[in-house]
């Protein structure tokens, strides 16, 4: 069997896996967030380190966050020309919007770790930051703009700077840069603290699976727009600035990424079209667990 297809086959398991506990009552939806969260705070700041320790860092390597962001806002462009001809209901087109926007970038951390080892886990982080930039910032105005909840809280951009795996990376390229050798008692805690990342990611996605089957056609082609549109804007961008190597894949492959969580999120939070929401959100991760897969064959 070819490698690769062996290092992904397990991570589909454990997706169905988050299905299957969900589906027998042993673990409920609420439970992937408190599993995310883990991720989130503890396992991927852990496995972020011990990965920017075992890479060599290139220029290149610091433009995929900034790429990131170009690829959000393109996303924003096009699915506003996209409602020209929709017409969707403000409530509606809120939740389209800010599903084409965020990328779930949690879901290609174990794929190209799986892929790629510590390379490609790292270029994914950086990947990562510049979309949970973007989230808490533009991202997160647009859901406010769109939704019908009368508040005028001011949009927490701060969330941004307490993310614990953007404060790992700057810790990371920091040992990096001044030429630390972190002793074996730590590479060997954090790769045990690190360990848990994949499976738990790719359960909580099981988890958090809920789909349902109204307006299918305007939901896949928000889905359309995020993965395959999307895929077509990293590949162009890669390609003008001239980007090679696995710098390119990431940016290619990550720009087609699936709908993020934070659709849900921020479509309860501003009582957008919640159903809407989960639609779009449980089709295109499903869709991503084969799509993705192909992408990294193709383009790693």
């Amino acid at each position: 069997m070819n490698p690769f297809v062996e290092k992904v086959i397990p991570l589909i398991l454990a997706f169905f896996i988050g299905v299957l506990v969900k589906r027998l009552k042993l673990m409920s939806k609420k439970d992937a967030h408190v599993l995310l969260k883990f991720v989130l705070s503890v396992s991927l700041p852990a496995l972020t380190i011990i990965a920017i320790n075992n890479v060599v860092i290139s220029a290149d390597m610091l433009l995929i966050p900034f790429l990131a962001m170009a690829v959000v806002l393109i996303m924003y462009l096009i699915s506003q020309l996209a409602n020209r001809l929709l017409k969707l209901p403000r409530a509606m087109f809120g939740s389209f919007l800010i599903g084409t926007m965020i990328m779930n970038t949690a879901y290609a951390l174990p794929f190209f770790h799986a892929a790629f080892g510590d390379e490609g886990l790292a270029r994914a982080s950086l990947f990562d930051i510049g979309n949970t930039f973007m989230i808490f910032t533009f991202t997160y105005y647009n859901a406010v703009k769109y939704g019908d909840n009368s508040h005028s809280d001011r949009i927490d951009w701060k969330k941004f700077l307490r993310l614990p795996p953007l404060w790992a990376m700057l810790i990371a390229f920091s040992i990096k840069i001044v030429g630390i050798s972190l002793p074996p008692l730590v590479i060997n805690s954090l790769s045990l603290v690190g360990l848990p990342t994949t499976a738990l990611v790719m359960i909580a996605l099981g988890l958090y699976f809920e789909p349902r089957l109204k307006n299918m056609g305007k939901a896949f082609l928000a889905i359309f727009i995020r993965m395959g549109i999307g895929l077509a804007v990293g590949y162009l961008l890669s390609l003008m600035l001239g980007l090679r190597g696995l710098t390119a894949t990431t940016v290619t492959v990550c720009a087609a990424l699936p709908i993020g969580f934070n659709t849900l999120i921020f479509s309860d939070l501003e009582n957008m079209d919640r159903e809407f929401a989960a639609t779009m959100v449980s089709f295109s991760i499903i869709i991503a667990l084969f799509y993705l897969p192909l992408l990294i064959y193709i383009f790693g």
